[in-house]
This record gives C-alpha cells, structure tokens and sequence, in this order.
C-alpha cells in the first residue's frame, strides 16, 4: 500500500507520485505520514518536507507556510512557496540570512534559515 502525493506552489507542482512515507513540520510539531493515516489537515511551518517516493529516492524540499491535507492515503501540500532541496542556492541563502539579521526581519531569516536546512539535507 502506498500514499499518492502531491507537492504544489502557487508557482509550480514541485512532486507528485507515489510514497512509502512522508515528514514534514507543523505548527504543531513534526510529523509523519504512512499509509492508513487518518485524515488530518494542519497548518504548515518553515521546513524541510522530505517525501520517500516508492522504488525511488528520498525527496526533499523546502517549504514556506501552507497546509497539508490527508486522506484516503492521499497527502496534499499545498505550499505557500516550495523549491526542491537540490536547487537550493547556498551562497545566495547564507547572505540572505545575514542581512535578515542584520536587518532584524524574523521572516526572511526563517526562510533562509528553511533554505539552508534543506540544503544541507537537516
């Protein structure tokens, strides 16, 4: 048995196909969805998704607030913004960061901070 999954931005689906599992942080906490879940809908917090796909490897993406939907072994997240973890400019993402702080702005150094988790595999 295995969840169908759908990962999409206003920008663009960043994955969709079959899944063993799927983690990802809420509000709440992190979590983690198998088959058979029962169905949930929470609100998504600044992290790394990381999506075990079927006969294939592990994807990973950052995402910026959104929800996640599950039911019926079907897990939705539908993401504010979205950008796989293998396109993740590093350089770009650390002086982000650093301006951010530098500028006190809470917000853009969480995505940075999403960014560089990601990155790095976190």
């Amino acid at each position: 048995m295995a969840l169908y999954v759908e990962l999409v931005s206003p920008e663009r689906s960043v994955w969709s196909g079959e899944a063993s599992r799927v983690i990802t942080r809420t509000i709440e906490g992190d979590i983690g969805i198998l088959p058979g879940h029962t169905p949930l809908l929470a609100v998504l917090a600044n992290g790394l998704v990381r999506i075990v796909a079927e006969g294939g490897p592990e994807v990973r993406a950052v995402v910026l607030g959104g929800f996640l939907s599950v039911a019926d072994d079907r897990v939705s997240i539908l993401a504010e913004w979205s950008q796989p973890a293998d396109e993740v400019d590093v350089a770009s993402a650390e002086a982000e960061l650093r301006q951010a702080e530098q500028a006190g702005d809470a917000d853009a150094a969480s995505r940075a901070r999403a960014l560089l988790a990601a990155a790095s595999g976190a």
